[in-house]
């Protein structure tokens, strides 16, 4: 079976190659030992998907134990003890919304897009900007290791 991605040298940075569709990407890195490490996780990551994300939650595991338990409630549960007065009475009554309840008992890295379309259903403006703050803290906590939903352009 052919590699779907190759590497070569432009300078003296190392570079990858899609051979299907000619996209180039910098590895950024100088060192050939490492550039051929970094291309052999591409062409592995193409040609075992699954195996490759039980590799990386097994990473992830590793460096934050509780990152496989954590779930939506625990971070909207965090989120409301920063806040004081009438701004943490605000965000109590908003998680307690009916529209987060597909995400409360979902862990945080079993997470998909269309998780949040379906919180998203009800088109209140209000569940749209306490998810996506709720989202954003914990990408800022770094529990959630990439985003879900994008930023709006």
């Amino acid at each position: 079976m052919k590699s779907k991605y190759r590497l070569f040298r432009r300078g003296q940075m190392f570079w990858c190659q899609d051979n299907q569709t000619g996209k180039q990407q910098s590895l950024r890195t100088k060192d050939r030992t490492l550039a051929e490490r970094f291309l052999h996780a591409r062409n592995e990551a193409h040609e075992q998907p699954l195996i490759n994300l039980q590799i990386a939650r097994a990473y992830l595991l590793v460096s934050d134990p509780q990152l496989g338990k954590r779930t939506w409630q625990v971070v909207m549960d965090e989120l409301v003890k920063l806040k004081d007065g009438v701004t943490q009475v605000r965000w109590q009554v908003a998680i307690k919304s009916h529209d987060f309840d597909g995400l409360r008992h979902l862990p945080l890295l079993e997470t998909r897009p269309d998780h949040f379309l379906r919180a998203l259903d009800s088109r209140k403006v209000s569940t749209n900007v306490f998810l996506r703050r709720i989202h954003n803290f914990a990408l800022a906590m770094n529990w959630l290791p990439v985003p879900v939903i994008p930023n709006p352009a």
